[in-house]
């Protein structure tokens, strides 16, 4: 309000040295005589016209100020959700690892440009056990726990997603075999380290079984996710907490 008084005030000064310079300039060229009446309207005039005038257009120019920048903020805020609620709607709701939707899409399309990479395939170990024995509460923390030692494998650029309730997958772009196998190896021997307890205090073991096979370009995505799958289950046919990776066949030169 300050400022509207004062940017009101300089415009009624204004208008006040205005009035009074036609008055003494035009009003002599026109024969007339600027008297003590003529000094009190050049003054009185502006004053009543020009300072109500004045400080009405600047209030609502500070109120359009205000709500532009109101409009601004909220645009602001809005952005910010729509980007954290897209961001979550691409995220497993338990793990924080992409949903199943979003590992496929960003997977495939980084497989298309990846020179190496290959795709994993996790599933944990006698989910079902687990489950059953000491209820859904206690698997989603095997879950979290899995889901943390995995973590702590990965590289940054590695893509991990839930895709199934205790099955993940893993998309390790610019791999050769040898270093999918080691990264693979240590993903299962980071998760069969985890020393996990049921509230009872009871110790659970957990273990992963993976199966892999080698992507990149001109290899279809859905028969790399085909073959990694049936991989998994070789793994787990062969006793769980193995790993199985069909490597890359070499090309006669």
């Amino acid at each position: 309000m300050r400022r509207i008084v004062v940017k009101a005030s300089i415009a009624t000064v204004l208008s006040i040295a205005a009035s009074l310079g036609l008055a003494m300039s035009v009003v002599p060229l026109l024969g007339g005589v600027v008297d003590g009446n003529a000094w009190l309207m050049t003054v009185l005039c502006p004053l009543l016209i020009a300072f109500p005038a004045s400080a009405y257009q600047f209030w609502q120019h500070e109120r359009l100020r205000a709500a532009r920048d109101e409009i601004g903020r909220l645009h602001g805020e809005l952005t910010s959700a729509h980007a954290a609620l897209a961001q979550r709607a691409r995220r497993d709701g338990m793990t924080g690892l992409l949903n199943r939707e979003s590992f496929f899409g960003d997977a495939s399309r980084l497989s298309a440009q990846d020179g190496g990479g290959a795709l994993l395939v996790v599933d944990a170990d006698h989910f079902k056990t687990i489950n059953d024995r000491f209820g859904h509460p206690v698997g989603d923390a095997a879950l979290l726990a899995i889901t943390a030692a995995m973590k702590g494998v990965l590289r940054k650029g590695d893509l991990c997603g839930r895709i199934g309730g205790e099955e993940f997958a893993i998309y390790l772009p610019g791999t050769t075999d040898a270093e999918t196998r080691v990264i693979a190896e240590r993903l299962r021997a980071a998760v069969a380290a985890v020393q996990f307890e049921a509230p009872d205090g009871t110790k659970v073991p957990l273990s992963i079984s993976i199966g892999g096979a080698p992507a990149g370009p001109g290899r279809n995505f859905e028969q790399v996710m085909t073959e990694a799958d049936r991989l998994l289950y070789k793994a787990k046919r062969r006793g769980r907490d193995r790993v199985a990776f069909a490597g890359r066949v070499a090309q006669a030169a």
